[in-house]
């Protein structure tokens, strides 16, 4: 990447001293280390004055639209929204579950329907040949809400525990059900939005369910398929669905030795169930904090190979003449895996299904993190299928995210931290006063 720090430029005074406390955060293992052990009994007030804004888009809906207002800025078109609770473990939240799904609703109606109109609006304004029309309608991604399992019902973790047990049908199925009531909102909005700008060949809005602990998993899985099962099928009755039709997105953690025979399960299942996959692919969110080592690979370079065989399927079946996967989320902060999938998508030609694949494949970091990354992406490979990941909802609970990103991720934080952002934050604000 030749955008290590030129990235620096594009963000404001408030956004740069943000970074900057983070780069002094992560001098070194130690001191993130001691960082990790104090952020619980660092006051809310001080977090929220230093680096909230780097890593969360705000308390209420206001100002998670201004953070999309302010990431169109920078080029990137749209995001991934989470109201960020969890219930896991019958652990005590600030808000309702019931007040949880409300928000999550809203996420849809009054955030991501209004952001990707206005991106809609200013793409096509001034654009009237017919082809362009249809690209600039087209090269804005979709937006998305995440769902969190854990926070959508009540001691959730025992209930994804035992989705298969008779004893908690109806538990899972409030689950199920508290999920779809997110999806139709979705739904809804896909089609009326469809009717406005009918050369889209992607969803406007896509609902995403994130992954959970591994011992979660399986529950997850039976959800997300749940989910996908019913609203990723073709607008047309009884007409198979295609690349585009995907309004629900699962995820699956690429670390995990049985994610690739997940997706080949998945295949399967689609194909006999006549409806379309929708995917985030990641590395993986819980490496740290698994107790079972033994079902993540063994190396980093295998996780790798086996994320980069998960992308690389996933579009070839896109590709083909019978497709099973119709959205393919790339959810990562290594440059490199961004680069090979976005190499993929050129390679693919230049006709009318490969632009429907291109269209339906999105690039997508965590919001504050691989900035450099975003930026070269955008400046240097003309890249516009890319969005942020974008956490939001009441202070004391992103706090507690703010503290999971630092556990889970450390490693990346530190590679887009330390004494070179510092170094980097320092030159920018010289270069300014000058």
């Amino acid at each position: 990447m030749d955008s290590e720090s030129s990235y620096l430029d594009t963000l404001t005074k408030k956004e740069l001293f943000g970074y900057f406390v983070i780069g002094l955060a992560t001098l070194n293992k130690p001191i993130l280390s001691l960082v990790i052990k104090l952020f619980p009994y660092t006051p809310l007030w001080m977090i929220k004055a230093l680096v909230y804004q780097n890593y969360c888009g705000g308390d209420d809906v206001k100002q998670v639209v201004k953070t999309g207002e302010r990431l169109a800025e920078r080029g990137i078109k749209n995001m991934m929204v989470s109201y960020t609770v969890e219930a896991c473990d019958g652990k005590q939240m600030s808000v309702s579950i019931p007040q949880i799904i409300e928000e999550t609703k809203s996420s849809v109606t009054n955030i991501l329907t209004p952001h990707i109109r206005s991106m809609l609006k200013d793409a096509t304004s001034k654009v009237e040949n017919p082809v362009e029309l249809s690209n600039a309608i087209n090269e804005i991604p979709p937006g998305y809400v995440a769902l969190k399992p854990t926070g959508l019902i009540e001691n959730a973790a025992e209930v994804l525990l035992n989705y298969e047990n008779p004893e908690y049908y109806d538990r899972y199925n409030e689950l199920v059900s508290n999920c779809e009531s997110v999806c139709e909102i979705a739904a809804k909005k896909n089609s009326e939005l469809k009717a406005e700008y009918p050369q889209r060949e992607a969803p406007f809005v896509s609902v995403v369910v994130d992954a959970e602990r591994n011992d979660l998993q399986q529950g997850v899985y039976k959800l997300q398929r749940d989910l996908m099962a019913k609203f990723n099928r073709s607008a047309i009755k009884g007409a198979k669905p295609q690349v585009g039709d995907a309004c629900v997105v699962g995820t699956v953690q690429m670390y995990l030795k049985e994610s690739f025979g997940i997706l080949e399960l998945e295949d399967k299942l689609a194909r006999e169930g006549n409806y379309i996959l929708g995917w985030k692919l990641v590395r993986g969110a819980y490496i740290h904090s698994e107790p079972d080592r033994g079902v993540i690979h063994n190396t980093k370079e295998d996780t790798d190979k086996n994320y980069d065989a998960g992308i690389l399927k996933s579009i070839h079946n896109m590709n083909s003449g019978n497709p099973t996967v119709g959205h393919l989320v790339v959810a990562s902060h290594n440059g490199n895996t961004q680069l090979k999938a976005t190499q993929l998508l050129e390679g693919l030609g230049m006709n009318s299904t490969a632009d429907h694949v291109r269209y339906n494949v999105v690039l997508g970091q965590l919001l504050g993190m691989a900035d450099n990354i975003t930026y070269d992406l955008i400046t240097n490979h003309n890249v516009k299928n890319i969005i942020k990941y974008v956490p939001w909802g009441p202070p004391l609970e992103t706090k507690d995210y703010l503290l999971r990103r630092l556990e889970e991720n450390g490693d990346a934080v530190r590679a887009d931290s330390g004494w070179p952002l510092v170094k980097g934050i320092m030159s920018t604000f010289f270069k300014r006063l000058c």
